[in-house]
């Protein structure tokens, strides 16, 4: 009981981090929510979208992890890499269709789409810090596919 208030004390007279804003990601996460659900696709309309000039899709997995298979076409942007420069390269117009997918939209659950605990699931993080950063026309896979069905255009590396 001592320790815990010791620490709590230490808590509450550590300054606070200007570049970390845990109530703001909160708010922003909530935010995002309703909007996020309206973007939610199916296989056939992410490769209908795929196909059309200009759409991204934007893998965001590891780079080890997209080297060792992806989605044809995909463009590897690692989420830890995700900053505003970076993405601004990648994607360049804000307005830009960007289609994204993670591990836990595969049924293999093997290297390299191991699943993740589904509260954790990479495209959660990858649309709500997309849209933080300004990117609203994003569109997220929300079907589970076996990236051994030939329709996916799954590439091995």
């Amino acid at each position: 009981m001592l320790a815990f208030a010791f620490s709590a004390l230490l808590a509450a007279a550590a300054p606070a981090n200007p570049q970390i804003d845990y109530a703001g990601f909160k708010a922003l996460t909530v935010s995002v929510e309703d909007y996020r659900r309206d973007r939610l696709v199916g296989w056939d309309a992410f490769a209908t979208a795929a196909r059309k000039p200009g759409v991204l899709i934007l893998d965001a997995r590891s780079a080890d992890d997209y080297r060792a298979g992806h989605i044809r076409g995909a463009v590897n942007l690692p989420f830890t890499d995700f900053t505003a420069g970076s993405l601004a390269r990648i994607i360049g117009d804000p307005e830009r269709p960007v289609l994204i997918y993670c591990n836990n939209n595969f049924s293999n659950n093997e290297r390299p789409v191991q699943l993740k605990s589904v509260r954790l699931a990479l495209n959660i993080q990858t649309f709500v810090n997309l849209v933080g950063y300004g990117y609203r026309n994003v569109r997220e896979l929300n079907e589970v596919v076996d990236f051994n069905d030939p329709k996916v255009g799954w590439v091995k590396g």
